[in-house]
């Protein structure tokens, strides 16, 4: 019995090569639409699959291979005589290979398509057809992409596609058309979330309160079912320690991930917990920089030992770096411009682990190659994502990503008002202590960190901590304080170093206590109302 391929494919790269490849070999091509076109357009013979079903092509091309004369064929098991002889009682010929890649649905709708336009990307015969020839691994060959032409044209020319390869073009197969319907989800959850949003706290003449748990979709933004496909964008060296294998995946959808537009200039690949960092610097760094100003920042084990913003780029590194010199030491350091010679020498009298800036000159190129263990990254801003996920175990935490809005109104407690200079360093700090992890107790100073207390149990051992770090720099200091003062003991340690202003959220039951105490030391405070947590 001669054997027979079905080729229709979007993707027509390669295609009429490999037709003709099947065809010497004595396969009957049958073909569809376009595809048939540009195999005849090739001088490959092809079977329109019309003259095998019996039917035409309907619904403009919607209705094409979904019949039992084609899919009969692809799915009998032919280790079943009793399917065999119902293929022979019913005059379907089986198809031996199925040759398919999908409607550019993901290109489409990323170039901004409009609905009817999108929807008409929608595949529907595509995926049938792989998941039919897929599931009947065992008698027929799926080719799900022009990546595997070459490979199942060689393995037909020895005399057949080995199992162990059709079980893993199987795979390749389902994962396509699971990752084709994840876009297709996705794409509509956005459009949904987006024509149907309800304002959270319900419309202006709502007589009740929901609870979060009463929230539906639509009102709270996070959808029911969360559908992400990751691609594995990076193998590790190891993990967080040597004896832990690891890789980093990312998040295909978007198009925009912690390395997107990142070009590693020189030094070791990237480690597991270099990223971590390198995530921690960038969207730190991307807060900072949002005004124009230079802007600095040095991270270690994910938290920042030193940040700064000024007017020119080498001063906000001096000022970041002087933070906490000691940490800095094999730290990761983002900077918001250009490095040019005279700051790559000052750079390099320390040992940083990774660079992060959007250019690099010659100079500075030259100045870092005598540090060949030091690895820089030409890297641009973050687009950070609306949404952020935590791992726990066996699932995730989803969240919307914090951020400093500029629109923030914040209330003076106290009778002490800060001064200018003051309000500015608060609004450095608070955002500095957005990114530091809780307890976090930043104290800054001319909008350069001076003091830093990060992952304390309590908040007055973070407050005693960041003193400790600032030493005499905390005298004339602002605070920030990523949560509330449970207590007035951390507002009184603060106090007692020189800190002459404090940002903190409020809401703690002793607020009052805490704010008579900050009055009674001439300490200026001011409530955001928004904490900060890192965890």
């Amino acid at each position: 019995m001669k054997r027979r391929a079905l080729v229709s494919v979007s993707d027509k790269r390669g295609v009429a090569a490999f037709a003709r490849r099947l065809h010497k070999l004595g396969f009957e091509i049958i073909s569809t639409g376009g595809t048939a076109k540009a195999l005849e357009g090739a001088k490959v013979p092809v079977t329109q699959v019309a003259d095998v079903t019996g039917a035409p092509e309907m619904l403009a091309g919607r209705v094409k291979t979904l019949h039992p004369r084609i899919h009969g064929g692809i799915l009998a098991d032919l280790d079943d005589p009793d399917q065999v002889i119902e293929l022979v009682d019913q005059d379907i010929g089986p198809i031996d290979l199925v040759c398919v890649n999908l409607y550019p649905f993901e290109e489409t709708v990323a170039g901004g398509a409009e609905e009817k336009e999108a929807i008409e990307q929608i595949d529907i015969g595509g995926p049938t057809l792989l998941r039919a020839a897929a599931k009947n691994f065992k008698s027929v060959t799926v080719v799900p992409s022009p990546s595997f032409y070459k490979e199942v044209a060689a393995e037909m020319e020895l005399g057949q596609v080995e199992e162990t390869t059709r079980r893993r073009l199987a795979l390749e197969a389902f994962r396509r058309t699971a990752e084709y319907d994840a876009s297709i989800s996705a794409w509509l959850t956005e459009r949904i979330e987006k024509e149907g949003e309800i304002p959270k706290n319900g419309s202006a003449g709502d007589a009740h309160e929901e609870s979060p748990e009463d929230a539906t979709v639509e009102e709270d933004g996070f959808p029911e079912v969360l559908t992400k496909r990751y691609e594995r964008a990076l193998p590790l060296r190891y993990g967080e320690n040597p004896h832990q294998a690891a890789a980093y995946y990312a998040e295909a959808e978007d198009g925009g991930h912690l390395l997107t537009g990142v070009e590693r200039l020189q030094g070791r690949p990237l480690s597991f917990n270099n990223l971590y960092d390198v995530d921690a610097a960038r969207t730190l760094l991307a807060d900072l920089s949002e005004d124009g100003r230079a802007a600095a920042v040095i991270i270690k084990h994910a938290n920042p030992c030193g940040a700064a913003v000024a007017d020119d780029l080498a001063e906000a590194y001096r000022r970041a770096f002087a933070s906490d010199p000691t940490s800095a030491f094999g730290g990761i350091v983002a900077l918001s411009g250009a490095v040019d010679g005279e700051l790559a020498r000052e750079i390099s009298k320390v040992f940083t682990e990774v660079l992060i800036s959007p250019s690099f000159d010659d100079e500075a190129r030259k100045a870092f190659s005598e540090k060949p263990n030091m690895t820089l990254l030409e890297a641009g801003p973050i687009a950070r994502p609306k949404l952020s996920a935590k791992h726990v175990t066996g699932g995730i935490l989803l969240q919307e990503t914090d951020r400093v809005e500029s629109d923030e109104e914040y209330e003076l407690a106290t009778s002490v008002h800060p001064s200018p200079d003051e309000l500015g360093d608060l609004h450095f700090a608070w955002k500095v202590a957005k990114s530091v992890k809780s307890n976090a107790i930043v104290l800054a100073k001319n909008e350069a960190t001076v003091g830093i207390g990060a992952g304390q149990t309590s908040r007055v051992e973070s407050s005693e901590l960041a003193v400790r770090k600032a030493g005499e720099r905390a005298r004339g200091a602002v605070a920030a304080s990523d949560a509330f003062f449970p207590f007035a003991d951390g507002v009184e340690a603060l106090a007692e170093a020189g800190i002459k202003a404090v940002i903190q959220p409020g809401g703690s039951k002793r607020d009052g206590e805490v704010v008579e105490a900050a009055d009674k030391r001439n300490l200026s405070m001011v409530l955001t109302k928004r904490r900060h947590f890192l965890h």
